[in-house]
């Protein structure tokens, strides 16, 4: 069983991961806490009771900051939180597939336990000024993040993952 709040690690250029992050971390309330990617510690990886990963691909990778993050805590964790839930919120243009493929590698390093769907938003982004604006994430898609969110901040405390 789990112990410790959701913790919610995002990184975002445009805006799409950055909202979606912020609509999950809303839904759970008090039972998680919102960082972005640069502000983890291990420390915070240690003290979470399960994790929601929010990035975007970059060029068919995971965003550098959610890499870096990544870098700097895999080994100070290892072997330590074994076991823990995560899911996955990849902002994509087109695919999301490289970045999905990086994180869950990185997870089952951890031997941590996916308890959602892979979740790519695919914002069809193709052409360079397309890709770099701003981006506003549709209201279904908010409300996904907000049950997101929901589920498994409960599904930690209820001790059910």
């Amino acid at each position: 069983m789990s112990t410790g709040p959701l913790l919610i690690i995002w990184h975002s250029r445009t805006g799409t991961s950055e909202q979606l992050a912020q609509a999950a971390h809303q839904a759970a309330g008090a039972d998680s806490r919102l960082l972005r990617a640069e502000e983890v510690e291990p420390e915070d990886l240690l003290a979470a009771g399960g994790y929601l990963f929010c990035c975007p691909e970059n060029l068919a990778s995971m965003s550098g900051e959610m890499k870096e993050m990544f870098d700097r805590c895999y080994y100070p964790v290892l072997g330590r939180i074994e076991g823990r839930p995560y899911a996955t919120v990849i902002a994509a243009g087109s695919d999301g597939e490289g970045a999905q493929r990086q994180i869950d590698r990185i997870a089952t390093g951890w031997r941590l336990k996916r308890v959602t769907d892979r979740w790519i938003v695919n914002a069809e982004a193709q052409e360079a000024e397309a890709i770099l604006a701003p981006k506003t994430v549709e209201p279904e898609a908010l409300d996904r993040a907000r049950d997101l969110g929901t589920a498994l901040a409960e599904g930690i405390a209820q001790g059910i993952f």
